[in-house]
């Protein structure tokens, strides 16, 4: 009688990506089979459907097949494969939110951060897999998307308040963007730069996080410090969609400092959402969605806006596939 144990059932020519979660193991194998003794006696067993149906097999999705050649399968040891994910602007408020969930899954993903300075990386724990790079300058940031399967963007020019704001007085304050970080440098150039270097670099899938409001030219946001943020965030969107690389873009509505998991997430699209009374989202709720597009075709070469109903009214998402199958649009 086969006993089962944790290894991968795979065709002799298929790839690990293809492989099922089969797990058989000839009778006369002793237990606890190591990897390697798996291997010195691998199997090429003849499949009837029926006799793996007898076997209980069991695939790890209905998605996923094994590639026949013949009628010949091989049992062989190999460990499920994982995702290996750079976020960018990973020292941030929701940057940091992605990576430390993309590393609290460490059977699904190989997590990567990346950050402008090494008080940056400091602030996050200063791991290995958190690199310093300026993504104004291309080259810098070559090491980080080398050898990545999806990167996802956090990246964002930041408007400081002028010196001198006192709110005591009923002031309005000023804001201005710091030289050489202006949201032509950094949301546009910054952008494109990791764009281009994920393409060269084979990079399988891009997850951008842009903002609402992008359709308006006079939105309030593009006159803070002169720098028409939205201006250039829709920018690096666009080039992004023409890219040829898949794509989810994620225009999130007023970020909010709040647990995730507890609200209904919302989709939409050209800043409709901003015209009812659900226009923020936590920013946790933002990272999850940003690691589910991961998961999901139906996240792939979609752009949409992203809110929330408030706590307690509706269900808090949990099927992200049919949040994403609701999307139709492509930019």
């Amino acid at each position: 009688m086969a006993t089962r144990v944790p290894f991968v059932l795979c065709a002799a020519t298929t790839s690990p990506n293809h492989c099922l979660k089969y797990c058989v193991v000839a009778p006369s194998l002793p237990l606890p089979v190591s990897s390697s003794s798996l291997s010195r006696h691998f199997l090429s067993l003849s499949f009837s459907s029926s006799f793996s149906s007898s076997l209980g097999l069991l695939p790890l999705s209905k998605k996923e097949g094994v590639k026949r050649v013949g009628r010949r399968f091989g049992v062989v040891a190999m460990a499920e494969s994982k995702s290996t994910v750079l976020v960018t602007g990973a020292g941030g408020r929701t940057g940091q939110i992605v990576y430390k969930k993309l590393r609290e899954r460490p059977n699904q993903y190989v997590a990567r951060g990346l950050v402008r300075t090494d008080e940056s990386k400091q602030n996050i724990g200063a791991a290995d897999d958190v690199i310093v790079g300026d993504i104004r300058d291309a080259e810098s940031i070559v090491p980080a998307i080398q050898g990545i399967d999806a990167l996802i963007i956090l990246t964002s020019a930041v408007p400081q308040i002028k010196p001198g704001f006192d709110p005591t007085k009923g002031q309005r304050p000023e804001f201005y963007f710091e030289d050489g970080a202006y949201p032509e440098q950094v949301d546009w150039i910054g952008q494109k730069n990791q764009i281009d270097v994920a393409k060269a670099a084979g990079v399988k899938h891009i997850v951008l996080v842009g903002s609402m409001g992008g359709t308006d030219l006079n939105h309030p946001l593009n006159s803070l410090g002169n720098g028409n943020i939205l201006v250039w965030k829709r920018k690096a969107e666009q080039y992004l969609a023409d890219s040829g690389i898949p794509y989810t873009i994620i225009r999130a509505g007023g970020l909010q400092d709040k647990d995730g998991g507890l609200r209904e997430l919302l989709v939409g699209k050209d800043d409709e959402l901003l015209q009812t009374e659900t226009r923020t989202i936590s920013r946790s709720d933002v990272a999850e969605v940003c690691i589910q597009a991961l998961n999901f075709e139906e996240a792939k070469f979609k752009a949409f806006d992203l809110a929330s109903k408030p706590e307690g009214a509706g269900s808090a998402t949990k099927d992200f596939k049919a949040l994403f199958s609701q999307i139709t649009t492509r930019f």
